[in-house]
């Protein structure tokens, strides 16, 4: 991100411009403020195109096409003019590093996250087919891993700049080589199927780093693309299933979105999708953007002037609130060293919550779900009753009222969710999800961004999006008034902060290096490095069956048992212990797990020696039962 230089319009529209976010050949992409206090990514096209009336007519219709595509993965165009001077458009700014970028920085992305990026593409390009529209460009500078999942920018664009063909007058090629269909490098007419193979193409280089049809020159690509077949036998074999189907030099033999959504099946919610580095990036952007609204800058037009107190509410909403991201070739990267800065200390970062703040995680560990409203009678529910009969996760409980004794169930500490309609409880931001039977209502905690409070009902027994809603919000409610809390017990479990149990050198032995820890639950964490682990605490049956898997040991004075798991793609190890008892015969478990994938996965052997040493290490930092 770059200042404004003094001869840079001070507004866009009806956007006042405050920062430069980069340049690409189509144009330069540009930080805006909306008069309601929205950032937004205004892109203006190279002047070049702004004479070509042709350019004009297209530019238009692709953008009526783009305001229809709403997706959760694309970014969304807001406001557009094809008639001014020069031509731009507008879209709600995300931070986030692109695809190329976070693979230059930091080298091919894990399983877990390629997960991740598969299903939002494939769900994005299906959005975009659904109005008509066909990318034509998807390429890993046009993708942006933001804090909840990817978002594809450009979408119909291209088109506007290529005209009828995808080639221009001199032959040269609109787009990116290593990523273009076979159809699209020969100039053929395009169909969906040419994004399907795009988006193969942007998987093999997330899981390896390079584009399967690199070649020396232009050329050469471009003949790998249409003669040759790509080299697919270092993937993991999940990743080549999904991928090479995509890359059929025949459209007719690929896959669609829908069937790789099916491939994919379902998807965890996950408040850090990436790599903890990729996380912190995002983090340094914002702290950029912070800074660029708080420096000087051109002043609007007297008449359209936005009130300071909207770049305000504008800054805080786009905190809490994700959001489709700007229509943008270039976002700021981390750095020649390919490492992400440190985010600025200036007074324009948010404050830390005060140590009393209801919502804070260590404040809602200790709360006890059952009991916030046990006994609470709602319009939708009739009176509650909290049953923690069942109870494994010691933020959540299930609800029921009278002979409805699976009514809803609550999690004060649920990772933050961005699927579902826009809604508000308690005056935070959140979503409403109603799909397959099930209603799900989460807000994200304001002062722990990656972490969210919700309700959840499959009831059939009433209206469940209803339920859930009145549910959530008496939940947020309570939690602000003095929540019941736990029994405060010797020894207990229940407060301790999993990820500060195990100390930085320990897990970097063990780990062979470390990025972070990531805050997974209230009674969860992963720290991931070279390889990752996981911990978390919870509530469990004291005395469990074995199976012919599982071996007991002893560690650090517990009885452990350890259960491995091997398949052909992934080698796992788990390890549990009980820590003191709990209730009704019930223990305080401790779980800790690992497990490794791909070609080079580690054997699992050496898996259970990790997670072994880390149970060893992890022991001495909880409390003595």
């Amino acid at each position: 991100m770059k200042p404004l230089s003094a001869g840079d319009a001070g507004r866009i529209g009806r956007y006042q411009v405050v920062a430069s976010l980069g340049e690409g050949g189509m144009g330069r992409v540009l930080l805006g403020v909306a008069s309601d206090g929205r950032l937004v990514a205004v892109k203006q096209v190279h002047p070049s195109f702004a004479h070509d009336d042709g350019f004009r007519s297209r530019f238009k219709r692709e953008v009526e096409a783009s305001r229809m595509v709403s997706g959760a993965y694309t970014a969304a165009v807001m406001d557009a003019d094809p008639d001014a001077q020069i031509p731009w458009l507008a879209s709600v700014y995300v931070p986030g590093p692109s695809l190329k970028e976070t693979v230059d920085a930091i080298g091919p992305l894990p399983s877990e996250s390629i997960h991740y990026l598969a299903t939002g593409l494939a769900t994005a390009l299906e959005e975009i087919h659904r109005v008509g529209l066909i990318h034509r460009d998807l390429k890993p500078s046009n993708v942006l891993l933001t804090d909840d999942g990817p978002r594809v920018i450009d979408f119909g664009i291209a088109r506007a700049a290529e005209g009828e063909t995808d080639l221009t007058h001199t032959g040269s090629v609109i787009g990116s080589p290593g990523f273009m269909s076979p159809e699209q490098a020969e100039g053929k007419a395009l169909t969906p199927a040419s994004d399907v193979f795009s988006l193969g193409a942007l998987l093999v280089m997330a899981a390896t780093g390079n584009s399967p049809f690199a070649g020396n020159s232009t050329p050469q690509t471009l003949y790998n693309v249409v003669h040759s077949q790509p080299d697919l036998t270092t993937l993991p074999p999940h990743i080549r299933q999904l991928a090479e189907p995509c890359l059929a030099k025949d459209p007719a033999h690929r896959p669609t979105p829908s069937q790789l959504l099916d491939f994919l099946g379902a998807v965890t919610p996950s408040a850090t999708p990436w790599p903890a580095s990729v996380h912190q990036e995002i983090a340094r952007q914002k702290g950029e953007v912070e800074v660029a609204l708080g420096a000087p800058r051109p002043e609007p037009a007297p008449e359209s002037k936005p009130k300071r107190t909207g770049l305000i509410v504008g800054i805080a909403a786009a905190a809490v609130v994700i959001v489709a991201a700007g229509v943008t070739t270039a976002i700021v990267a981390s750095g020649g060293s390919g490492e992400p800065a440190a985010a600025p200390t200036s007074a324009a970062q948010p404050a830390a919550p005060p140590p009393s703040d209801p919502l804070r995680p260590d404040n809602l560990r200790t709360v006890d779900p059952c009991k916030l409203l046990d006994g609470k009678t709602l319009p939708s529910t009739g009176k509650l009753t909290g049953d923690n009969s069942l109870q494994v996760e010691y933020s959540q409980c299930s609800y029921g009222s009278g002979d409805n004794v699976a009514l809803a169930n609550i999690d004060v500490g649920d990772s933050a969710s961005s699927s579902g309609k826009d809604a508000t409880f308690e005056g935070l931001p959140g979503k409403l999800n109603d799909s397959d039977g099930s209603c799900r209502a989460s807000v994200v905690n304001p002062v722990a961004e990656k972490m969210g409070i919700s309700a959840f009902s499959s009831t059939t027994k009433g209206d469940r999006c209803k339920i859930v809603q009145e549910v959530l919000t008496e939940t947020v409610k309570a939690l602000r008034a003095n929540p019941p809390r736990y029994p405060q017990d010797k020894g207990s479990l229940i407060p301790v902060d999993v990820c500060g149990t195990v100390s930085k050198d320990a897990i970097e032995k063990i780990l062979g290096g470390v990025d972070e820890n990531e805050v997974t639950g209230l009674h969860k964490c992963t720290w991931r490095g070279a390889k990752w682990i996981s911990a978390s605490v919870g509530d469990a049956v004291t005395e469990r069956a074995s199976y012919e898997s599982q071996e007991n040991v002893q560690i650090g004075g517990f009885k452990v048992w350890v259960t491995r798991e091997d398949t052909a793609t992934s080698h796992s190890c788990k390890l549990e212990w009980n820590h003191k008892p709990s209730r009704q015969g019930n223990s305080q478990k401790v779980t800790v797990s690992m497990s490794d994938s791909g070609d080079a996965k580690l054997p699992t052997e050496e898996i259970c020696q990790k997670v072994k040493d880390f149970a060893g290490a992890m022991i001495p930092g909880l409390p003595k039962p």
